[in-house]
């Protein structure tokens, strides 16, 4: 018997009218303009994600936000469910209240994603408008990239 793909779960987390705070967003937008594998769902998740019920269709979840670490603006993060910890005290998911609690409700039902990624981006602004700041647009394909690495990735 053929062993099926290991379906994948892409969701974009932000506000597209916070500049910055929309990076998750403008990620999706942008992958969901390329030719993926079907076991690959593409989600706008908004500012307030249902991950318990948006990830149901996937064995690896991808989130994408606009997460602060002091590092330069646009600068891209890989880090696991784990990484929100508050004891960790390395990186803060401008959503990581929903974020966090949808993932640990996951695994007390035992529903979580057998692997969880999220790809945070440092912003420069977050204020009224609808376009990115110049540096993390600048980074926009390198995020789409680091998505693209992460499907990729997933055990198949």
């Amino acid at each position: 018997m053929k062993k099926t793909a290991n379906r994948c779960v892409v969701i974009g987390v932000g506000n597209l009218l916070m500049k910055d705070d929309g990076v998750g967003i403008h990620a999706v937008q942008a992958l969901q303009e390329l030719a993926l594998p079907q076991e690959v769902t593409i989600i706008d998740g908004g500012t307030s994600p249902d991950l318990i019920a948006l990830s149901r269709a996937g064995d690896k979840l991808i989130i994408i936000d606009a997460a602060r670490a002091g590092g330069a603006p646009g600068a891209i993060y890989r880090f696991t469910p784990d990484d929100l910890d508050p004891r960790a005290g390395r990186l803060l998911s401008l959503h990581e209240f929903g974020v966090k609690e949808s993932l640990q409700t996951m695994r007390l039902a035992k529903t979580a994603p057998a692997e969880t990624v999220i790809i945070g981006v440092e912003p420069k602004e977050i204020d009224w408008g609808m376009e990115l700041s110049p540096e993390v647009k600048e980074k926009l394909p390198e995020i789409v990239k680091a998505v693209l690495r992460e499907i990729e990735a997933r055990e198949s």
